[in-house]
Parts: structure tokens; C-alpha cells; sequence
């Protein structure tokens, strides 16, 4: 496949999970080293089509700030590739827990698939919670259905409430819906509510605000190269978005877990995993 329309398939792709995406992108972007001028467009496009995949703001920022963006494409790829924030997770539930996620947390659902001594409630969330649990079924994992007016009675069985980022700034972390919800009601219930940050989630402050432009409509996302290809496809991409995901407040957790551990110190801001490369903050074509 040409390298072009490789992107373009990456960049159209729905329903991936972020570490496939990002390894996806990895491979596009590398097919472009006879091309490297291309690199600035395509990575501006592929965080345009995905905007609340953090991982994918990460590749992008790396890959556009580095003096050898291919170098970084590849580093990337094997980091997120040996992420350790699964095995963190896995170790870190304890043994016959009764666990309440959100739709279809990628790196939740991957360390707790293999824990068949758990009982795990899927909260509803984006049409994802019936593929989650049958997932999860499918690995003799023991996995219920939990419907938001049940919300209440399932919070107050379970042990732990887990949710996953898909992205963060220094005190706010991008959700999928309904996890502000759950968040709170743990909070107010006195669970442990613990947050996962997989690597590639914890953006600075200002490509946060770039996201949060795109995705919930607040401020300006910068300046727009080739503004007729921003049509009323993109825009109703973007509504689309914002009805997908929930900021949370970073005061909602008790405990984080990522590729560094587990941390219960939530007083600290979220340290980013990138630079602050604002050229992703133009719209371009593609």
C-alpha cells in the first residue's frame, strides 16, 4: 500500500484500540522517509481524525519535534509496544475483587481478561459495554451488564471503580461518557476509584487544550491550513466526538496506575510524555 493511502486508512480507521493505532501510524508515517516533508501534514491530519486518542497526539508530537522524525516513530512504537501499565494493573487488583469499569477500557479490559477470579461490571458507555462483556465472557471472566439507572446499586457492591484515561493534562484527564458519573458516585460512595494512564496519555498543558478545542469546542484549536477541506463532514466528526467522552477532575481518584507503577500521591500534576509540539494545532489536509 502507498504510503499515502496507508494514512488515509489509518486516519479514517474507527473503533481501533490506541496501542493498535499508534503501532498503525507508526508503520504509515515510516513508509514516508523517502518523502519526509510529508511527515508535518500527515501527523497534523491523523490527530485531526482522532482527536481524543492521547497515544496518537504522543506518536505525532515526537515524530514532529524530533530532528530524526523516523528515529522517533520507531522508539515510540517499541515503548508503547512493552508498555508495562497492563502488568501494573493485574498485579495490582487483589485476588476475588469486585471491579466497576466503562465501556471498553483497552488497557483495563487487557489485564483483567486473564483474571478469572474477578467479578467485573461494565458500565454502558458509547454502544461499547456489550462487545466489553462478552469479551470478557469469552475468557471466563466473570462480567455483568450494568445499565446507568443501575448505577447506584452496582457502586455500592463493588470493591473498586477503575477508569481508564484516553488522554490527560496536568490535572484534568478525557474519558469515555459516563465516566465522570461513575467517578463520582464512587468518590461520594467512599471506593477506591482508581485512574489508568497508559503510556502516551499524559499530554502538556497546551496540546490539552488543542484536544479540547477540537473534541468539546472550548477555545480555538490554532490556525487552519487549507480551510475548505474543513467541511460539514469534520464537523459533524467533532459533535460526534464531544458526545463520546467526559473531563473528569484529577481530585476524583485515590490511586494512579501507569508504565512507572502505582502511585496514591495525586497532589502532583501529571507530568506530560511529550513536547509541546503546537504545529498539530493546524488543521491541513490530506
Amino acid at each position: 500500500m502507498h504510503p499515502i493511502e496507508h494514512l488515509r486508512y489509518v486516519a479514517r480507521a474507527r473503533g481501533a484500540d490506541p496501542v493498535s493505532l499508534v503501532r498503525e501510524t507508526a508503520a504509515a508515517l515510516s513508509g514516508l522517509s523517502h518523502e519526509p516533508a510529508g511527515i508535518v501534514l500527515a501527523v497534523r491530519r491523523i490527530v485531526q481524525r482522532h482527536p481524543t486518542v492521547g497515544p496518537l497526539w504522543w506518536l505525532c508530537s515526537h515524530a514532529i519535534n524530533a530532528a530524526d522524525p523516523f528515529e522517533a516513530i520507531q522508539k515510540c512504537e517499541e515503548e508503547i509496544r512493552t508498555d508495562a501499565t497492563i502488568k501494573n494493573l493485574r498485579d495490582a487488583v487483589p485476588q476475588d475483587a469486585k471491579v466497576c469499569v466503562v465501556g471498553w477500557p483497552t488497557s483495563i479490559l487487557h489485564a483483567l481478561a486473564t483474571r478469572s477470579d474477578l467479578k467485573i461490571f461494565v458500565v454502558e458507555s458509547n454502544g461499547d459495554g456489550d462487545a466489553a462483556v462478552d469479551r470478557l465472557l469469552s475468557m471466563d471472566v466473570n462480567a455483568n451488564l450494568v445499565q446507568f439507572e443501575n448505577l447506584s446499586r452496582v457502586i455500592a457492591e463493588c470493591d473498586y471503580v477503575i477508569v481508564e484515561a484516553l488522554a490527560t493534562s496536568s490535572s484534568e484527564i478525557m474519558c469515555s461518557a459516563g465516566s465522570h458519573g461513575v467517578a463520582a458516585l464512587g468518590y461520594c460512595e467512599q471506593k477506591p476509584v482508581w485512574l489508568v494512564t497508559a503510556l502516551g496519555t499524559r499530554l502538556p498543558n497546551v496540546l490539552w487544550a488543542g484536544m479540547t478545542s477540537q473534541v468539546l469546542g472550548v477555545g480555538t484549536s490554532g490556525d487552519h491550513d487549507d480551510h475548505d477541506d474543513h467541511d460539514d463532514h469534520d464537523d459533524h466528526d467533532d459533535r460526534e466526538h464531544q458526545s463520546l467522552v467526559d473531563v473528569v477532575p484529577a481530585s476524583l481518584f485515590s490511586r494512579v496506575i501507569s508504565p512507572l507503577g502505582i502511585s496514591d500521591d495525586l497532589t502532583s500534576p501529571f507530568l506530560p510524555e511529550c513536547p509541546p509540539a503546537t504545529e498539530l494545532l493546524k488543521h491541513s489536509a490530506m
